[in-house]
């Protein structure tokens, strides 16, 4: 029998896809690292320690944020209420100031019907002045404009203003007795304070 033909002759009829018989393979860099691991009990406990030092850090970072973001957001909803309340504010301020220039058109057409002649108080222009005299008060009202309660009312410093006082005995003092000129309230706040003379008690001789 020829051995020399046999493909098999000496390797017992087996094949090294690797290569040589007995030649080691290459290890692989994940089989590098499983082998540098340390497994031991320690080493565990050590990087159990240190996770959960890192994940306290994390936690600690978290409750940090979540504190200023709460901070932040109030902050803003303070800004926003503020910057509300400023612009209502100056819008009042822009409203009253103009509420105040159209008393005086008020005043004005009051003293015009104060001054008409008798023999004119039935004239067309006299009944187109108290038209208009009407309107305007109308007008007012609907903005919330009420007029003061001035005359023969007690002196109450917060709606009026005394312009001058009047010794007399028959009148109790402190007592309205003429109003110069008409006091307004817009809603509940003074828009124009009444001016006023006012009742003082008289001078005792002895």
């Amino acid at each position: 029998m020829n051995d020399q033909n046999d493909p098999g002759a000496g390797t017992n009829g087996a094949h090294d896809p690797d290569g040589a018989a007995g030649e080691a393979r290459p290890k692989t860099r994940a089989e590098e690292r499983i082998e540098a691991l340390d497994t031991s009990a320690s080493a565990l406990m050590e990087q159990l320690v240190e996770w959960q030092a890192r994940a306290e850090a994390s936690e600690a970072e978290v409750e940090t944020i979540r504190t200023q973001w709460q901070r932040t957001a109030a902050d803003f909803a303070n800004y926003k209420r503020r910057t509300e309340e400023d612009r209502f504010r100056e819008l009042g301020q822009a409203s009253e100031a103009l509420l105040r220039k159209v008393l005086g058109v008020a005043d004005d057409l009051g003293r015009a019907l104060e001054h008409v002649p008798a023999d004119q108080a039935e004239s067309p222009w006299a009944e187109g002045v108290a038209a208009i005299e009407r309107k305007l008060a109308s007008v007012l009202e609907s903005e919330g404009v009420t007029p003061i309660e001035a005359l023969d009312a007690m002196f109450d410093p917060r709606l009026h203003e005394a312009v001058s006082m009047a010794p007399l005995a028959d009148v109790a003092e402190g007592t309205v007795i003429q109003e110069l000129q008409r006091g307004y309230l817009s809603r509940d706040r003074v828009l124009r304070p009444a001016l006023v003379v006012v009742a003082t008690a008289p001078a005792t001789t002895d």
